[in-house]
């Protein structure tokens, strides 16, 4: 998706902010967008507070001079935006390809609406085609894969399981200071039940299956955006 319709659905969900609102700022190339459109509001007197999902949203926010809290002194929010790496017709996500899932869930979470922006090529028919982001703390790393895998079996679900790599080739460590297994399923055709019975593996922190956040998306569509749900 090119750099201008990313910033066209930032634009949009950036029309649904008014001012007083609490603010959940999402992690990623099109979230990005959105902050630095807050950030242009904020400078000619949008009154808003932000709790970014990662520290990289963080730092940009501070640069565009957007007023920033935490989600312990504003622990409900009114909307979150953020992208996807996957979204389905029920408004279903795979997040986490940046890293920063869990972050984002607990931020997602704590809102009234979550809307995605995303570029339209993220909106599939069935999860799974991105691999399934599964952050797990370092301790026991190889009994948590294992056990894992044992779990996807049991599902009749079977890919690689790959631990994520940094560019420098150590593994790629979270803002939590945790460990990312990336999951090849290839498609996840009952993701309610890979999502609840993966919280029950100790050593899963959090995965990128998130079911019942997004109210509402933005897709940006060959050269038009097409909206789904409610905005």
């Amino acid at each position: 998706m090119s750099d201008n319709l990313k910033r066209a659905a930032a634009d949009r969900a950036a029309e649904l902010v008014t001012d007083g609102m609490r603010l959940g700022l999402g992690t990623g190339s099109t979230a990005a967008h959105f902050v630095a459109a807050i950030g242009e509001r904020v400078r000619a007197g949008l009154k808003v507070v932000g709790v970014p999902t990662s520290e990289a949203t963080r730092e940009q926010a501070q640069r565009e001079g957007i007023p920033l809290s935490t989600l312990d002194e504003t622990p409900q929010l009114d909307l979150t935006v953020d992208g996807a790496d996957e979204i389905d017709d029920d408004l279903r996500l795979i997040k986490g390809g940046g890293g920063a899932l869990l972050r984002e869930k607990i931020v997602a979470s704590a809102s009234q609406r979550m809307i995605v922006i995303a570029d339209g090529s993220k909106h599939v028919s069935k999860l799974g085609r991105f691999p399934l982001p599964i952050e797990v703390v370092p301790f026991g790393l190889t009994a948590t894969e294992s056990a894992i895998v044992k779990l996807l079996d049991s599902l009749g679900m079977s890919g690689e399981l790959l631990l994520r790599h940094a560019p420098d080739g150590a593994a790629y460590v979270t803002d939590g200071g945790h460990f990312i297994l990336d999951a090849h399923l290839g498609r996840i055709d009952k993701p309610n039940v890979l999502a609840s019975t993966l919280n029950n593996v100790p050593g899963v922190v959090e995965h990128g299956l998130f079911l019942g956040l997004a109210t509402g998306a933005i897709l940006a569509t060959g050269d038009r955006l097409v909206e789904l749900g409610q905005l």
